[in-house]
């Protein structure tokens, strides 16, 4: 009992401190946990004119019609090969960048390149897509323009409209834009590394790349395992985003389409509501499976996420 009062004086004591939280808790409240109440529709043959409790219950129907829908396959292949492609290549990438960034001794440039890498990220995907249109158009494209100038072409290229290149263009887009953002946290925590363990290092004639390997690595590991976890948890988020603007040729459907893109379609084009939430609710259950797993296989580490 002693506890509990313990606890709500020192909460009354900070109570300035305490309200400053209550925006971000009426935000994760609003936009979070209350939109939540809208999965039932994927139990219902919901209309807009019924509602929630007008329209009929027909239990797992909708979610047996997405699993037996022509395009299913499809759509759960180009999820998980661009969702696998992205962790695969997007999650190190900004580790390597950080460990280069932390050999660079030279502040002026290494603030430059953090500057360079940093900047894409604040752009959104309407420009980000522009650039890239622009840059592999046909006419007057850059990257035709130069592979012509280099004979290694004699006609452009249409690249956006060759599925064989969609994953590929996607891919390297997404690293482009996010790999500078993305190493900050990575730099933060070799920032925290005791610099005693590189001078005993240095002592002992230990070479920048050994440095690197036994000292910085398995320092930052415990950041490592748990931004894994968060990213093995999001793997069926293949993007919506820059698939729906660099996608948006109906020749790549077939490379492009994934859950998202699906629902979008499906639900806010055609009105497919109940049908479009059960796919999505597919997807979150699948996540929250593969979070929990991932959390389970990173426990023996010490550094799961509860």
């Amino acid at each position: 009992m002693r506890i509990k009062e313990n606890r709500w004086l020192r909460l009354m004591r900070q109570w300035d401190v305490q309200l400053m939280v209550v925006p971000a808790l009426l935000f994760i409240l609003v936009f979070h946990y209350i939109p939540m109440y809208g999965v039932l529709m994927s139990f219902q043959d919901y209309s807009l004119f019924r509602g929630f409790s007008g329209s009929p219950w027909v239990g797992f129907k909708h979610f047996r019609m997405f699993f037996e829908a022509p395009e299913f396959w499809t759509i759960m292949r180009n999820t998980l090969v661009i969702s696998v492609l992205k962790l695969v290549i997007g999650f190190p990438a900004p580790i390597m960048l950080a460990l280069m960034l932390n050999e660079v001794k030279h502040r002026a440039f290494k603030r430059l390149i953090q500057t360079i890498s940093y900047l894409p990220h604040f752009l959104s995907w309407v420009i980000v897509s522009g650039f890239v249109i622009s840059m592999l158009s046909t006419d007057n494209g850059s990257l035709n323009i130069l592979l012509q100038q280099l004979n290694l072409i004699d006609q452009p290229i249409n690249f956006l409209s060759i599925p064989e290149y969609f994953w590929a263009i996607l891919v390297g887009t997404g690293l482009w834009k996010e790999i500078g953002f993305s190493s900050i946290v990575y730099l933060a925590a070799i920032a925290g590394v005791n610099p005693q363990l590189y001078e005993a290092a240095e002592m002992d004639g230990a070479s920048r790349l050994r440095q690197m390997v036994s000292i910085t690595i398995p320092c930052i590991m415990p950041v490592i395992i748990i931004f894994s976890i968060l990213a093995i948890g999001n793997l069926l988020n293949a993007g919506f985003e820059d698939i729906l603007l660099l996608g948006a040729n109906p020749v790549l459907r077939d490379v492009s389409d994934v859950i998202d893109t699906y629902v979008y379609r499906i639900g806010i084009q055609n009105a497919r509501y109940s049908y479009a939430t059960a796919a999505g609710l597919f997807k979150a259950v699948i996540s929250v499976g593969l979070l929990a797993a991932a959390n389970y296989a990173a426990r023996r580490s010490g550094n799961s996420l509860w």
